[in-house]
């Protein structure tokens, strides 16, 4: 053996990655496959996958990376999978899955009522939440699967995300970790375990606890890679599938958030904010912290829907003459866009966007808003515009869960594909006021994944020796004084109060039988 690596797989919305990590947290191949259709859409608001397009996306990037480093795979100790969070598959006794995928940007609700005697709902309307909750029961996937797949539903045997069907691919194993149960369960965010104390998640959700997954904690063995994922991935049989937790959580630990001064930022298709606690809270009224891969911390957070989609979204209705020219010129799109983030003045010359494309996480009813146009704006305004939206909500986030939480964050950490652009980072320094780091790789979530195993494999002895040997930093941005006043006056002034003005226009939108 030349060094033990780990091969990760990170499912992704929009692509799938294999990648080949040492201890040093190098990544020494990798591969990734972009996907043709994201999703399916069968009605407006579902999004939907067949259930082996993963495992497919899976097998291809593996059998690539194979053909590129062949004479590195003998040398893997151990695999990881992480995969998006809020993806639910229904299985049937055999494990068989009954119908397609149905993904986290999926937006369909059920007409149920709460499923509680009149005076607990009146008591609920008397102190202000029953319209809350009901919205939150309307939206939980399996109320939807009784009330309009009544045959498929009397035929589920369990109920489980994508990561755990995933890992049942690969080993045989029904099995899963708490970190990688971020949706609506009968599941105990603060306990990471099934919520067997009381049952009242699993009575309103509907889900028995009968049909979840066995629960295994971090770091140890889901299973071992069988013989027909072996030939289908082109790895070695045998191989230890350690367990580890989301995408979102495994970036946040690749960047090396695990102390309490720290926030980790994921410019990805959700974009997030997370930081480490020791002790959990309600980052809003229904809205836990996550269990974080490292036992014993929690992970709150804040999540914008439809975060750096949004500049796939910008260049594919903007963008022809850029895409053109990145191809010409051998890069990327984004490249061309960032170079010109520096010709426009902070504020975008007072156009002002709020990036509620695929709602808000505190107010079903928001959506998307640009205001402020004039005849000075262009499309690289509305551009920046975007990035300064992303970033001016996820600063109102960080300060209400340092609110909440009585932590101070003195630095951010940044991942995902926007953390490659240096103009973005001083632009989300610039917003917070605060230095702005990245890491030797923007793909953070892979080393977080990997990191998990080596500690599992005796690699390394806990997670912060793993941290020092494998978290590079690799630049720094301050942010600059003059440009955070005048953000700050913006933010202030302006930005901090278009929310509550649009409201009322949001919620008659909803409520309106309006032709759009």
């Amino acid at each position: 053996m030349k060094e033990p690596l780990v091969l990760t797989y990170d499912v992704g919305t929009q692509s799938t990655r294999a990648m080949l990590i040492n201890q040093h947290g190098k990544i020494l191949d990798f591969k990734q496959v972009k996907y043709t259709t994201p999703y399916i859409v069968k009605e407006e608001g579902f999004a939907e996958q067949t259930p082996s397009f993963y495992y497919n996306m899976m097998c291809k990037v593996s059998n690539e990376l194979k053909e590129s480093c062949g004479e590195y795979f003998n040398d893997i100790i151990a695999v990881t999978i992480t995969t998006i969070r809020n993806n639910v598959v229904l299985l049937d006794k055999d494990r068989n899955a009954l119908r397609d995928i149905i993904i986290w940007i999926d937006n369909r609700r059920s007409n149920s009522p709460l499923p509680m005697p009149k005076p607990v709902r009146s008591f609920f309307g008397i102190v202000g939440v029953e319209k809350i909750l009901t919205s939150i029961y309307q939206d939980f996937k399996s109320v939807w699967f009784k009330e309009h797949e009544p045959e498929i539903w009397a035929k589920t045997d369990k109920y489980v995300m994508l990561s755990t069907y995933l890992n049942y691919l690969l080993t045989g194993e029904l099995k899963d970790t708490p970190a990688n149960m971020i949706a609506p369960l009968p599941f105990s965010m603060k306990n990471r375990d099934w919520d067997y104390k009381f049952g009242m998640q699993s009575k309103l959700i509907g889900v028995p606890l009968d049909m979840m997954c066995e629960l295994t904690e971090t770091g140890t063995e889901v299973g071992n890679i069988t013989k027909k994922a072996a030939e289908d991935l082109g790895i070695p049989c045998g191989l230890p599938l350690i367990a580890t937790g989301s995408d979102k959580g495994c970036e946040t630990l690749g960047l090396s958030v695990i102390k309490d001064n720290q926030a980790a930022i994921s410019f990805g298709t959700i974009g997030t904010i997370q930081f480490a606690s020791k002790k959990y809270f309600d980052v809003m009224p229904f809205n836990p912290s996550y269990p974080a891969v490292v036992p014993g911390l929690y992970n709150p957070e804040t999540n914008i829907y439809r975060g750096f989609w949004m500049v796939s979204w910008f260049i594919k209705n903007f963008c022809a003459e850029e895409q053109q020219t990145a191809k010409e010129l051998g890069c990327m799109t984004e490249d061309i866009l960032n170079s010109k983030l520096k010709d426009i003045p902070i504020g975008c010359n007072g156009l002002l966007l709020q990036p509620y494309w695929g709602g808000c996480f505190y107010d079903s009813s928001a959506k998307g808003s640009i205001i402020g146009f004039t005849d000075v704006h262009t499309k690289y305004h509305l551009y920046r515009a975007i990035i300064e939206g992303i970033g001016m909500t996820l600063r109102t986030g960080l300060y209400n869960m340092q609110k909440k939480s009585g932590q101070k964050i003195t630095e951010i950490f940044v991942g995902g594909g926007g953390s490659q652009s240096p103009e973005i980072c001083q632009i989300v320094a610039d917003i917070f006021n605060l230095p702005v780091k990245r890491t030797q790789t923007h793909e953070a979530c892979g080393v977080g994944s990997s990191m998990v195993a080596f500690i599992a494999r005796g690699i390394y002895k806990d997670y912060d020796d793993a941290i020092n040997n494998m978290v590079k930093i690799k630049d720094v941005f301050e942010p600059i004084p003059e440009n955070h006043a005048e953000y700050e006056k913006i933010y202030t002034e302006l930005y901090g109060k278009i929310q509550p003005k649009l409201k009322p226009i949001y919620v008659k939108m909803k409520k309106g039988n309006y032709n759009f």
